[in-house]
């Protein structure tokens, strides 16, 4: 469910798409407009590409794991030996099975199948889920991230009542979460997309009981990501840490 009470909608620039749009709509329970509205949260198909315009938003916000920023962490991100890898216990001979409870824009989830992890993306989010659904339906047209991208599966969901719905056959090795961080003082700091990240997402209210459902459900470990100086979610102490540059990966070990 959407955390802001702005209207939120689904429309195209283009007559072609109007039918696309109306079925995209009806699919993810959200209303369908025939124009563009500057004062809602919109999502938007433009040459068949998926993008969310909000208010007071300049440029829209796309995802694409085939080019720019991804394609580059892609390449020069690390591989195996980078903080995020090492969180989930990626390692020769191990190549974990994942569930991010919180892909947001899918950013490390990409990253991660790029490594060789098979990933489940949770999203409760309409035009977030949305937009990644779009984005890995792209990548698995590009020859360059096919199988990267394949690797990828998508569930539109509340990731608490998702993980108690799993099988003892269905459990992950390691479950990701990424809580949202609270909002910095001075919104300069942070970047646009951030920005509409927090307006959608909302305030963290329930990564305290999402921590412990998932520490019942993983099998090998749960990896929270934090702000380097933040407490640990509820105080519950990690295992042991990964520190980066400015964050830090709990890691919860389980039996």
């Amino acid at each position: 469910m959407l955390n802001i009470t702005t209207l939120c909608s689904v429309t195209t620039t283009s007559p072609d798409d109007i039918e696309q749009a109306q079925m995209l709509a009806e699919r993810f329970a959200l209303p369908f407009s025939d124009h563009l509205d500057p004062a809602q949260y919109q999502l938007v198909i433009t040459n068949q590409q998926l993008a969310i315009r909000a208010p007071d938003l300049l440029k829209p916000i796309t995802i694409d794991f085939t080019q720019g920023k991804h394609a580059h962490r892609r390449q020069f991100g690390g591989g195996r030996g980078q903080p995020l890898a090492k969180a989930v216990g990626l390692k020769k001979g191990a190549t974990p099975t994942i569930i991010d409870t919180t892909a947001g824009y899918g950013k490390d989830a990409f990253v991660l199948a790029t490594l060789g992890c098979h990933l489940t993306l949770i999203e409760r989010n309409p035009l977030l889920a949305a937009l990644l659904e779009s984005a890995i339906a792209l990548a698995r047209l590009d020859p360059s991230s096919e199988p990267i991208a394949q690797r990828m599966t998508l569930h539109h969901h509340d990731a608490n009542d998702y993980l108690t719905t799993l099988s003892s056959q269905q459990r992950p090795d390691v479950i990701y979460i990424d809580p949202m961080y609270p909002s910095r003082q001075k919104s300069a700091l942070v970047k646009k997309e951030m920005q509409l990240l927090h307006q959608l997402v909302g305030p963290d209210t329930d990564s305290e009981q999402l921590l412990d459902t998932a520490r019942q459900t993983a099998i090998k470990r749960v990896v929270v990501k934090r702000p380097k100086s933040a407490h640990p979610i509820a105080d519950q102490k990690p295992s042991t840490t990964v520190d980066s540059k400015n964050t830090r990966y709990d890691i919860y070990m389980l039996n």
